[in-house]
């Protein structure tokens, strides 16, 4: 039999999903299981969107251009211009997701086995887009004892080599729900201006920031270094709109517009429709967002109040997003979370847990550790840790 690819077969799982057909057979079971495990907001997408879908008046649903519509373009730099972030519609690609938009970034800058360092843990499917663009992750630790700071500039410079094109962060962070200061956006920009490096950054969780004193800091308003800077966006999350598959990548270099250029004409265009929807979207009040941050602000103090009462637990506050790593009293976090599916119930309840051993790529670390999205109602997520605090009990006396 033909064999697959060596890329193929290096392509690793998501720990996010890998453990769905557990869950699915646990609900068969009659079980009813709190997923903590992956970041679908519950909150309702923004109803001006809901109804720019209702109100299409199209006969046909045609191809759009490949950089997407240029009058959603247009309003999403308008978008970014009131948020400090000056750029023009010609900065800007309209992908299929955020995720399309990182793999036309690596593809654009990244030859095989060049090397992208990425402060790790960080979200698992950068591994995968790295090794579809045949390129390899240099990873830098950073540790729940620090609540995953930036790593110092020293650790970066120690992992640079002749081979490294880029550095890539998460601002706000998934999974540790850390949002780096505009000092350590700023040293990171130094960086690679020493070095010539691109500097990439995935913010699509600007929005959800909980403290009155935090501000999110654009690696699109690093002075100097325009031509080393992409930033990814999506609207999965802004607008609770994970299904419309709709991202962007913003940069002012225009070689590496031109490259991703010949990546979107390959696949021809965005989603016709759900551009629709987010175009409208970007419209939405003030009032929205309000209430979701107020929700998820919530949401965060409870999940960790509770996260706190279990002994062994080591978790700290996160500041943004709606995730949190939390370090657990068991030996083995993927063996747990599959224990919890396949063989624990409290009263026909159980929860699902995302591993974080698969948010790092240095071997044998996080293992211990599990990644909890908190996009469950407050009374849901209290009662799914209380089912976790006997699992633990139960499992470490087995």
């Amino acid at each position: 039999m033909p064999s697959i690819s060596i890329r193929g077969r290096k392509m690793p799982e998501s720990p996010i999903r890998k453990l769905a057909p557990y869950a699915d057979m646990a609900k068969l079971k009659g079980h009813k299981v709190y997923h903590l495990n992956i970041g679908q907001p519950d909150i309702k997408s923004p109803e001006i969107a809901i109804e720019a879908i209702k109100n299409m008046d199209l006969d046909i649903i045609e191809y759009g251009p490949s950089a997407g519509y240029e009058s959603y373009r247009k309003k999403l730099a308008q978008f970014y211009t009131r948020q400090d972030v000056n750029v023009s519609f010609e900065d800007i690609m309209i992908t299929t997701g955020g995720s399309e938009a990182l793999l036309f970034a690596l593809g654009s800058i990244m030859d095989p086995e060049d090397e992208v360092i990425i402060p790790e843990p960080f979200y698992a499917n950068y591994s995968a887009f790295s090794a579809e663009s045949s390129a390899r992750v240099v990873p830098v630790i950073s540790t729940i004892e620090s609540g995953f700071t930036l790593p110092t500039i020293e650790e970066f410079e120690k992992a640079i080599t002749p081979k490294t094109k880029a550095i890539l962060i998460c601002n706000p962070n998934n999974p540790t729900g850390y949002l780096y200061s505009e000092s350590e956006i700023n040293q990171l920009g130094e960086l690679v201006r020493k070095h010539d490096l691109f500097l990439i950054a995935d913010e699509v969780y600007r929005e959800f920031i909980y403290d009155e004193r935090d501000r999110h800091f654009s690696v699109m308003n690093l002075k100097g270094i325009e031509q080393n800077v992409i930033m990814i966006d999506s609207v999965s999350k802004r607008y609770s709109m994970c299904g419309a598959r709709i991202g962007c990548m913003v940069t002012k270099n225009r070689e590496v517009i031109a490259a991703s250029m010949k990546f979107a004409q390959a696949r021809l265009c965005p989603p016709t429709i759900e551009q629709i929807a987010c175009e409208a979207a970007i419209d939405t009040p003030q009032s929205y967002f309000d209430e979701v941050i107020s929700e998820y602000k919530e949401r965060r103090d409870a999940l960790i109040a509770e996260l706190n009462t279990i002994e062994g637990v080591i978790v700290t506050t996160p500041k943004a997003a709606f995730y949190c790593i939390a370090q657990l009293p068991v030996d083995n976090t993927d063996d747990f979370a599959q224990w919890l599916l396949e063989n624990y119930n409290l009263n026909g309840e159980t929860v699902m847990v995302a591993p974080a051993g698969g948010f790092y790529s240095t071997p044998g670390v996080g293992l211990n550790q599990v990644r909890i999205a908190y996009v469950l109602k407050k009374e849901d997520l209290v009662r799914a840790v209380q089912i976790l605090k006997k699992a633990i009990e139960v499992y470490n006396l087995r």
